[in-house]
């Protein structure tokens, strides 16, 4: 009776988890790089690499049938992988899904609403490997300088935050600042945005503010804002000090102060290089928008440090939000999702905090019309409407030509990057589609109504 027992356990299959998934498709995007010239796999190729039949294959990928463990194994092997326990769960033993739910808590954990960054510690944080290991790599690096760019609602201040946290544990000083938060007082001009910038730093830093002592007109605003860092705020400690600087696209629309202000950022970066006290300066800038400024390439700190651009959710990573939340969905359901929004984490997990609340199931989400005031997607949609409407209204025009068209357009790339800022399109090369299908619905809805107007 044991052995029979035995045999049929050999015998029951397995199925990867979201974490099992994500690692193979990160290893076979590594192949296809190196080895395949940049081009995808074919289910064919990917049947002659591992020597699986093509059916085994689609069974592996979609998650949604068992296979052999030994199969799971070779494909695993194929791509220089060890398949661990966490990588695959018996479908048999629904409890063993807590493999796919990556958070360290016995308890359910009560959704949280999408709004702004993620706080810390929170588990429904999605890690988009590797890059938060090399961010915290970067962030220990002597007068480092870390670039992270994403359209708006990706993740960017997250990500920052982990970052700064992850600093804070190992002793450094750190402070944060969003740039919206300068005044008009502070941005009439370079002299009064380097002060308020020093005050800020100093006040974060529990230091006593001391810019007469430093301040010199003769010498200008930038070496006396190089002083200042350099002789009283650096000085002052013995720990690196890590500066986060959110939204830096505010400076763009002021071409003076980010002309000075972006250069003298390059320069603190370089003195790293040439002065000790400057490697305790680790720097990390978040923006949503392409440069777009005529910046000298040598005066740019857009050209040096670590840059990160954070991509939109893949199917596992929304099926490892929707595990967190304890749906446990299969390919079919964020398939269907990822129609209507892309991976787009904010839209992304909006839906998954809705359908976890069980204020809406995803079929509703799906076929609600979206100028209905039961659309979940209503208020974001006409926010991004008013940001189209009091930039300027060739922006709003422009984005109508795409919306429109049937194929990718030709822009005036800086109004392309300020769409792309917003999340409403993608670029391929110097053409421009809309990113989701929910903002096609809308806004062609919209232009056809109003194209008068417009």
């Amino acid at each position: 009776m044991q052995r029979q027992q035995e045999k049929q356990r050999r015998k029951r299959g397995v199925i990867l988890t979201v974490q099992g998934l994500e690692k193979l498709q990160q290893a076979k995007a590594k192949s296809e790089f190196e080895e395949n010239a940049g081009n995808r796999y074919t289910l064919e190729s990917l049947s002659e690499k591992t020597g699986l039949a093509v059916d085994t294959l689609m069974k592996i990928l979609k998650c949604e049938e068992k296979v052999d463990k030994q199969t799971l194994k070779c494909c695993f092997r194929t791509f220089n992988l060890i398949l661990d326990t966490k990588d695959y769960f018996y479908p048999e033993f629904p409890l063993e899904f807590s493999q796919m739910v990556f958070w360290d808590s016995a308890e359910p954990q009560e959704p949280e609403l999408p709004e702004g960054a993620i706080s810390l510690g929170s588990p429904f944080y999605i890690e988009r490997s590797p890059i938060e290991t090399d961010c915290y790599k970067a962030i220990t690096q002597p007068g480092s300088l870390i670039r992270i760019k994403a359209p708006k609602r990706m993740g960017k201040t997250s990500l920052m935050m982990k970052i700064i946290n992850y600093a804070a544990q190992k002793g450094y000083h750190t402070v944060s600042l969003n740039l919206q938060l300068a005044q008009k007082e502070a941005l009439q001009n370079i002299d009064t945005f380097l002060q308020w910038f020093c005050a800020y730093i100093s006040a974060e830093m529990k230091l006593s503010q001391r810019l007469n002592e430093y301040w010199d007109d003769l010498c200008g605003s930038n070496i006396s804002c190089k002083l200042y860092l350099e002789q009283y705020l650096l000085a002052n400690t013995e720990h690196p000090l890590v500066i986060g600087l959110d939204d830096i696209d505010q400076l763009f629309l002021y071409p003076e102060i980010a002309d000075n202000f972006f250069a003298l950022l390059r320069v603190w970066h370089e003195e790293a290089k040439n002065k000790a006290i400057w490697q305790k300066l680790r720097l990390i800038m978040i923006h949503s928008t392409e440069v777009y400024l005529p910046l000298n390439l040598n005066q740019s700190p857009f050209n040096v440090g670590v840059p990160i651009s954070l991509t939109e959710f893949t199917l596992a990573q929304i099926l490892d939000l929707a595990n967190r939340y304890q749906l446990f969905w299969s390919n079919y359901e964020g398939e269907n999702l990822m129609k209507l929004v892309g991976g787009n984490p904010y839209l992304v997990h909006l839906a998954i905090y809705y359908i976890s609340c069980k204020k809406m199931t995803l079929e509703q989400i799906l076929t609600t019309p979206l100028y209905s005031e039961h659309s979940i997607y209503k208020e974001h949609l006409q926010r991004q409407l008013y940001c189209l409407q009091q930039t300027n209204s060739d922006l709003l025009k422009n984005f109508a030509r795409v919306v429109m068209s049937e194929q990718p357009i030709e822009l005036d790339i800086v109004k392309a990057f300020k769409l792309q800022s917003l999340g409403l399109i993608h670029l391929y090369n110097t053409k421009a589609r809309v990113s989701c299908h929910l903002y096609q619905q809308y806004f062609q809805g919209y232009f056809e109504r109003f194209s008068q107007a417009i």
